[in-house]
């Protein structure tokens, strides 16, 4: 009975113990160190000091950049505790330590031992032990499996390529054993995520790094950036947050990256295929890389994903292996009746939660012909709820005949779950102040489909849609843009849902809506607004009347 030292650190206080995993990103205010999740039992919990318990951490890959800023402001937790396999926040801790000299203990323990801690009301964590109200568990190393380098790791090891170059890959290498990978692996291509201006330890890093001389060796995207890069002094940003958040885009460019900020890259016409070793940040695209174009990727950490691209070299573990990309879990939907699109961002709600650790084989719906964009609202409302880097749905996405493990399990999907989940996304009232949609980035098909169902109305609330520069183009090249800005619907590159401040977020909306299951999950934490979440049909509606629907979908209501 003992645990495991991931990173090492002492450290004392009282415990805060969750059963489920928390994403930090989007569910801790890190100038606070507050549970902003509302959907989370441990909302408005204090995490500052205390020692933080939970089985793995979920959701955003952006949750390292929330432990470093924490870090940094002196407000972390004594010690993160975990009794399953986790990457993000851990890596905001080693980035803490190696570059900052900041330290941040993290264990794991297994199931048990993690029952008996979290009853404790305090804990002490020593240089051997943990230990608090009569327990005493002791704490060993990592076993170590030996980590083979190539000569061209060892001579970037060694600072051929320069210093940051050199700690690129000693931050690489440590992950690598972390995860008990014996080599590294080979990427084709990146996509970076710390881009946004979250927090300050974001653009700390990204500047320090590009001082450093960082400059990346594979061809590397940048998600969706927390300005419209190009005209944010116009849109009465204010000029601190603007500067800073441009300062941060700039160095990633700098560092040669592709300036596409958008948080859907497989949107973009350069896309990676089915097979390709690719190194991408960004939940949501992660998992519809791994799930509906086969690439293969981890959820690979904020951080991690420029250390990756510098050094075209990866950890070679997780769902790089094809055998840790098959399903760990089947579930069964009985798909009622008459479904819209917002089928498919709740099913992806409700597998993540029905699958928090796991991946999952999703069956029963390949009849009801999933679209792209249906399967990527589906995939990023599953980000939010699972800790899994894809899922499988049957007869629809390529690698779907994989054989379940030996050890899968079987559950149920069931009206009943549809009917709490949608009750869950939607807690605000039916009068709505703005709609929301692009969270992911809209498609040039959702940006068509949504002037369509405008059908030649005026909106009458403010209605905004976040897309990437492709998209951008697209529509304008087509009669879309100009549709959609004669109705009075705004469009806006470069940020998206989850980046957006004030005043492009109107300060007046109090309530708002959404096609997007992710955004329903994260918004009420990131706004401070309550949220209603339908179809893309049931925004355009509400962006001519100012009214989300009554009353639930009949398909929803009903079972059958």
């Amino acid at each position: 009975m003992t645990a495991t030292r991931i990173l090492p650190g002492t450290g004392e206080g009282p415990v805060l113990a969750m059963a489920s995993g928390l994403s930090f990103w989007g569910g801790v205010d890190p100038a606070t160190a507050r549970v902003i999740d509302t959907h989370h039992p441990a909302h408005d919990a204090e995490l500052a000091g205390r020692v933080v318990m939970m089985p793995t951490s979920r959701g955003s890959c952006s949750g390292s950049g929330v432990i470093l800023e924490m870090m940094l402001n002196g407000c972390a937790p004594a010690a993160l505790i975990f009794s399953e396999a986790e990457d993000v926040a851990t890596l905001g801790a080693l980035i803490g330590a190696e570059m900052f000299g900041k330290t941040l203990p993290v264990l794991r323990v297994t199931p048990d031992d993690f029952a008996r801690l979290s009853r404790a009301a305090n804990l002490t964590i020593t240089a051997d032990a943990i230990c608090g109200d009569g327990l005493h568990l002791p704490i060993q190393d990592p076993h170590r499996t030996a980590l083979q380098l190539t000569p061209e790791d060892n001579a970037i090891l060694s600072g051929r390529d320069g210093e940051a170059a050199a700690l690129a890959m000693r931050i690489v290498c440590v992950m690598a054993r972390l995860q008990g990978a014996t080599a590294l692996t080979d990427v084709t291509r990146g996509h970076i995520d710390g881009c946004i201006l979250a927090n300050q330890a974001n653009l700390i890093f990204a500047e320090k790094m590009d001082a450093l001389g960082a400059k990346i060796r594979v061809p590397t995207t940048v998600n969706a950036i927390s300005v419209d890069r190009e005209n944010w002094q116009s849109q009465g940003v204010p000029q601190l947050f603007g500067s800073q958040a441009a300062r941060l885009a700039d160095a990633y460019v700098r560092m040669g990256c592709q300036p596409t900020f958008t948080c859907a890259p497989y949107l973009l016409n350069d896309r990676p295929g089915e097979g390709d070793s690719i190194a991408w940040a960004e939940s949501n695209a992660v998992i519809y890389a791994n799930s509906a174009l086969g690439a293969r990727t981890p959820k690979h950490p904020d951080y991690l994903d420029l250390c990756i691209a510098v050094t075209g070299r990866a950890p070679l573990s997780g769902v790089y292996l094809e055998q840790e990309r098959r399903p760990a879990r089947i579930l069964d939907i009985a798909a009622p009746a008459g479904i819209d699109d917002s089928f498919w961002p709740l099913i992806g709600y409700i597998a993540g939660l029905k699958s928090p650790d796991r991946i999952p084989l999703l069956r029963g719906i390949a009849a009801r012909h999933p679209s792209q964009d249906d399967i990527k609202a589906l995939c990023a409302a599953f980000g939010t709820t699972s800790a899994a880097p894809m899922l499988h749905i049957a007869g629809v996405t390529p690698e779907s005949q994989l054989p379940p493990r030996e050890d899968a399990d079987t559950l149920q999907i069931t009206h009943d779950d549809m009917s709490a989940a949608w009750h869950d996304l939607n807690q605000g009232p039916q009068q709505v102040d703005l709609i929301a949609l692009g969270s992911p980035h809209a498609s040039a098909d959702e940006c068509a489909q949504f002037a369509a169902l405008l059908n030649g109305r005026q909106v009458s609330i403010p209605t905004i849609i976040t897309v990437g520069r492709e998209v951008m183009a697209a529509i304008r090249q087509s009669d879309t843009l100009e549709t959609l800005t004669r109705l009075g619907v705004t469009i806006i590159p470069d940020l998206c849902w989850c980046s957006i401040t004030e005043p492009v977020f109107p300060p007046e909306a109090r309530t708002v809506m959404t096609n997007s299951g992710k955004y329903a999950h994260y918004g009420p934490g990131l706004s401070g607004r309550a949220l209603r979440f339908g179809s893309l049909r049931d925004c355009a509606e509400a962006a001519s009347s100012g009214l989300a629907p009554a009353a639930a979908p009949e398909w929803v209501k009903l079972p059958g």
